[in-house]
């Protein structure tokens, strides 16, 4: 029964008393179907019950559908929300996608533990053919997971209904009486979804009768498969030194688990997954390029780089350097790093000299900046410095500075100017650039 099988998922995913649970009423018979199991559940399980509809203002009924759902919801007497959205219709990703991922992000700014959705077997099958239609890789291939956990501020999402058949839904809500709305659209086979749905499932299904849960199998076992390869990669960063990556230990391993291990980093930090094309290239070049010269591929949203022994990723789009005065503090704000202050004696810069100061600011460096890092030799162009840290170009702009009454003090990567370095036994403080790379 539906019931049962939803219990059991809520059970699974770990949803108990005081939990804040949304519903994502389409109207549609899954949605309303699922929200009317919750409301009976919910005194059982205790969570709190509300539910959430999207208005994308697509359809001419689109007016007629949100009533639909604020009157059931206001029957049950389950707390309803409505929300407007704007879907481009010029969106590269096309209007299906575009759709999605509006009303996606919509319910995830929803004060919520969990989100709950009416997707049920058939639309796993029908997800998993169109991914690999695509070309989609294992994790891709798993398609949709019955429960994921609540992540970053984002509530979790549960699709209590994965197990059962679109026919076995439709069935229970006609024996309750349950009234839905139809949204055209699912019937327009110019779409891809739907013309999986309406003509090329059913017809695999008269070969094959089992063929939608043949296929919801296949994405668990895909999805067991994911799982595991994300297991190889948190071994695998583990082993080539943790959150910065150890160049040498990185290109002791296969291509294949370099590829994993970067995707798998990509995934936690929000980024798209790279092209294939791409990825293969950034793992040639790091392969043939020599370990004393850097190295930045961009992979859309992030970009591979190299740097002596370290290797990383990092996003492209570039953070806000906002410069800043120092009054103190333990760290400041550089880019997504921080630059960190530490007190220590007879190193970094002299404590006396920031104490008799009228300014100290974080900020970039300046044109002609010039730094002595030796006392009795002259002056250098930031330049060469660079050059000879082996700092590459592409990170030069982001290199902090501490300006002292308008003059370099220290350079993140480079080091302290002579003028300021502390004296033996005198005190002193040490600055630190924590560059942001990967955030796990």
């Amino acid at each position: 029964m539906l019931p049962e099988a939803v219990s059991r998922a809520l059970t699974a995913a770990g949803v108990g008393p005081g939990a804040r649970l949304c519903c994502a009423l389409s109207g549609g018979v899954d949605s309303l179907l699922l929200l009317e199991v919750l409301h009976e559940l919910a005194p059982q399980h205790g969570y709190a019950l509300q539910a959430a509809h999207v208005h994308h203002g697509l359809s001419p009924h689109a007016d007629a559908w949100a009533q639909a759902c604020a009157s059931r919801c206001a029957q049950l007497r389950v707390s309803f929300s409505l929300i407007r959205v704007e879907v481009p219709r010029d969106d590269r990703a096309g209007l299906e996608a575009a759709a999605r991922r509006e009303r996606l992000a919509a319910l995830d700014a929803i004060p919520c533990d969990w989100l709950a959705f009416g997707h049920h077997q058939d639309d796993q099958a029908e997800t998993l053919l169109f991914r690999l239609l695509r070309g989609s890789g294992v994790r891709g291939a798993a398609a949709m997971a019955s429960f994921e956990p609540p992540l970053g501020g984002r509530p979790g999402r549960l699709r209590p209904l994965l197990d059962c058949r679109r026919a076995g839904i439709e069935a229970w809500a006609r024996a309750r009486g349950l009234e839905w709305v139809e949204d055209e659209s699912n019937a327009d086979v110019r779409f891809s979804r739907n013309y999986l749905r309406h003509r090329v499932l059913p017809l695999v299904g008269e070969r094959f009768p089992a063929a939608v849960p043949t296929l919801a199998r296949a994405a668990r076992h895909f999805r067991e498969a994911s799982e595991l390869l994300d297991e190889l990669a948190a071994l695998d960063q583990a082993a080539c030194g943790g959150e910065s990556l150890q160049r040498r230990a990185v290109l002791a391993l296969s291509d294949a688990r370099i590829a994993n291990l970067l995707r798998w980093q990509a995934r936690r930090h929000g980024w798209r997954a790279p092209a294939q094309a791409r990825l293969d290239e950034a793992l040639r070049q790091l392969r043939v390029v020599a370990l004393a010269h850097p190295l930045r591929v961009v992979l859309g949203d992030m970009a591979l780089c190299a740097y002596r022994d370290l290797l990383w990723l990092e996003s492209v789009g570039g953070d806000y350097y906002e410069p800043r005065d120092w009054c103190g503090g333990a760290t400041l704000p550089w880019g997504a790093g921080q630059v960190g202050f530490t007190s220590v004696r007879g190193q970094g810069i002299a404590r006396s000299l920031l104490d008799e100061a009228h300014s100290l600011r974080l900020a970039g460096r300046r044109p002609g900046m010039r730094l002595r890092l030796e006392a009795g030799r002259p002056r250098r162009e930031f330049k060469n410095l660079c050059q000879e840290a082996g700092i590459p170009a592409w990170l030069r702009d982001r290199l902090p500075v501490l300006w002292v009454d308008e003059a370099p003090a220290w350079v993140g990567g480079i080091g302290v100017a002579a003028e300021f370095a502390c004296a033996p036994g005198h005190d002193g403080l040490m600055p630190e650039w924590r560059p942001a790379r990967i955030v796990v």
